[in-house]
């Protein structure tokens, strides 16, 4: 057993990491699918939609050829309705609402066409918005993620010079570091950074990181209004033995590596144990497999229904190969000079449902273990909370306490996404970022 790279051949690595949901191959593909939709009136899909994206109507558009402006039905509810298209976990929301599901057929196809749409309006540079006058109002946005990108489009629409701040090299949070390569790629990623920033009025600076390039007491002094779109990003300590042992590694920095590398140059062990059962461990786990990975194990506390992953994320694991271990929880982490050699799980039960209504589990006395090289944590992630305690902002354990219009305790500066509610979707970040910018622009007009 050994964690090294270039397990693969060149062409596997093609194969392994290409698009997974891939595009409609025509457009007439698209119209036979965007034909079967019913137009529900107070359609259940867009009730689902945490961006409330009229889906009947950007459907019904592209039934008569109008693909731009089913685009631009898209864009005016989420303008990152074409990477949520490749990411969003559609069979739990929008899909998950069709009626045909109650008709025991398939659902309709929402994520392609919305692909279809989108896709089409980025390839041909489509501006399907104009940009107000400037009103000489200037606003800091800290953060090029999906509610950073989201606050600062609508700002900059409303006639707002926005500054986005971004810690990366590269904009899009999430999307270009965070999410498995097959879902979406970086340069894709980078072209929709680009098309949402064409709008006008809308400066990205890179290499610049919250307490370190600048202080949001300054941010406050320099700007009009600051959004905070910070995101989570420290990962969770499991606090057991053996945790610091060669061969343990975070989920996120582990698809960090692979969004920012060549696979090829990705160390990966033969033997695989990921902990926990969200989409960041599955996004590890298949990606693991992927990259060559002789056995991969996905170890979770609880059973199946209470999993946080969908089960449509649970079946691509299953089918990339990988093993899933219920009603296991990390003991400790065993090695042999200095090297991972063996993880130790107590064996759970379920006992009362916790807070959140799933039921908690409880140990017991058995164990067992898992003969292992590599052991990547993706137990969840944590807010920054020394960061945000330190700019003086009030919070509960990290996350930013904000009223209904998005303010913080600080005058002037708001806050959003994940660094808010501890991490969601996607598309509940962009939705975020889109109430931000309504707080901040009433906040401009009262105060200025």
């Amino acid at each position: 057993m050994a964690i090294t790279n270039n397990k693969l051949l060149d062409s596997h690595y093609q194969s392994n990491f290409a698009d997974i949901h891939p595009a409609f191959e025509s457009k007439e593909a698209a119209l036979i699918e965007a034909n079967r939709c019913l137009f529900c009136y107070d359609a259940p899909c867009t009730k689902s939609c945490p961006t409330s994206i009229n889906i009947p109507k950007f459907i019904k558009q592209i039934t008569t050829d109008n693909v731009k402006g089913s685009a631009h039905t898209i864009f005016e509810s989420n303008i990152m309705g074409a990477g949520c298209s490749r990411v969003c976990p559609v069979e739990k929301l929008c899909e998950g609402s069709c009626v045909f599901n109650l008709m025991d057929d398939a659902p309709i196809p929402i994520a392609r066409l919305q692909r279809f749409s989108t896709e089409k309006a980025m390839e041909k540079k489509w501006k399907l918005f104009e940009r107000k006058p400037s009103m000489g109002k200037k606003v800091a946005v800290v953060g090029a993620g999906p509610a950073g990108l989201s606050c600062a489009h609508v700002l900059a629409r409303e006639g707002v010079d926005v500054t986005i701040h971004e810690k990366e090299s590269k904009g899009g949070g999430l999307m270009t570091y965070g999410i498995a390569a097959y879902k979406v790629t970086p340069e894709f990623c980078e072209e929709e950074v680009a098309y949402i920033a064409s709008v006008g009025g809308i400066k990205i600076k890179y290499g610049q990181e919250l307490g370190v390039s600048m202080t949001l007491d300054e941010l406050q002094k320099n700007y009009n209004a600051v959004y905070l779109g910070i995101g989570v990003g420290v990962a969770r300590r499991l606090e057991i033995p053996g945790e610091e042992l060669d061969g343990v590694v975070d989920a996120i920095q582990f698809i960090y590596d692979i969004r920012t590398n060549p696979y090829p140059s990705i160390a990966v062990g033969d033997r695989v144990a990921v902990i926990g059962m969200g989409m960041t461990a599955i996004d590890a786990a298949t990606q693991a497999k992927r990259l060559g990975a002789k056995n991969v194990t996905l170890v979770y506390r609880r059973t199946q229904e209470e999993m946080p992953c969908t089960e449509t994320e649970l079946n691509l694991a299953k089918l990339d190969g990988c093993v899933i271990q219920w009603l296991a929880a990390p003991h400790e982490i065993l090695g042999e000079k200095g090297k991972v050699k063996q993880l130790v799980c107590k064996i759970m039960k379920l006992g009362p449902p916790d807070s959140g209504g799933r039921r908690s589990p409880i140990e017991t006395k058995d164990k067992v273990s898992i003969d292992v090289d590599m052991v990547i944590k993706a137990a969840g992630q944590i807010p920054f909370e020394e960061l945000i305690k330190k700019s003086g902002l009030q919070n509960k354990s990290g996350k930013i306490i904000i009223d209904k219009n998005g303010a913080t305790n600080l005058k002037g500066v708001f806050a959003g996404g994940d660094s808010v509610n501890g991490g969601k979707e996607v598309v509940d970040a962009v939705q975020a970022g889109k109430e931000g910018a309504v707080g901040i622009l009433n906040y401009l007009k009262t105060n200025f």
